[in-house]
């Protein structure tokens, strides 16, 4: 019984720690890229900018 009160004890507190970091992220961070992202982004602004991608 002492076991299951001390399990769910720490469950709780690593929940609230975990709330508490993610509250902590503000809003505006962007996402990391994926690893084949650059290639896009590279024709999306080559486009953008009426530019054909060079190869």
């Amino acid at each position: 019984m002492v076991r299951l009160l001390l399990v769910g004890l720490f469950a709780y507190t690593a929940y609230r720690v975990a709330v508490r970091i993610i509250d902590e992220v503000p809003g505006n961070v962007t996402p990391l890229d994926m690893p084949g992202d650059e290639r896009r982004r590279l024709r999306r602004q080559s486009a953008a900018m009426g530019v054909e991608p060079k190869r």
